[in-house]
């Protein structure tokens, strides 16, 4: 693996992708359904006791507004680590519709996609071969979820 390649995993969401380092992937499991959060916001799914952790479980595509809704139906969990310093909060679950591939990102098979706008927890969008896809910002997402499921972190001034 040469310097400019980056390993990756591409996240199949309900009407995007999204695009994550293959070293923030814990695990991918089979949907099960989690335990409700009183007053979560339709975004937080709930969460599920996973290795011992209580894991939030999010619909990316909802929170960016990419879906209306969201089946479960051949569904699968991208368990993530978190990106921020929460002990309470190690990892977050995103609702997959089907299974996260492995992909080599590089230079030459990489191209930006230009946006006006950048919905909260969406740090670009891209290109990898053919696959249009969403590259999340992996450090607010951590705080709105953990704001959103345990009321743990204030959430921090927007980008």
């Amino acid at each position: 693996m040469s310097e400019s390649e980056i390993r990756s995993v591409m996240v199949p969401l309900s009407g995007t992708h999204i695009l994550i380092p293959n070293a923030t992937v814990a695990e991918v499991v089979g949907y099960s359904d989690p335990e409700a959060v009183p007053g979560a916001p339709e975004w937080l799914l709930g969460t599920f006791l996973w290795r011992g952790w209580q894991v939030p479980l999010i619909s990316y595509s909802l929170l960016t507004e990419q879906a209306e809704k969201e089946s479960t139906s051949g569904a699968r969990l991208c368990i993530t680590k978190s990106m921020i310093n929460n002990e309470r909060m190690p990892y977050i679950a995103i609702l997959a519709q089907g299974f996260p591939r492995l992909t080599t990102v590089t230079e030459d098979n990489l191209t930006e996609v230009p946006s006006d706008s950048k919905p909260i927890a969406v740090a670009g969008r891209v290109i990898v071969e053919s696959t249009e896809a969403i590259v999340p910002d992996l450090d607010r997402l951590g705080h709105l979820v953990a704001h959103a499921a345990f009321g743990a972190l204030p959430l921090t001034g927007g980008r």
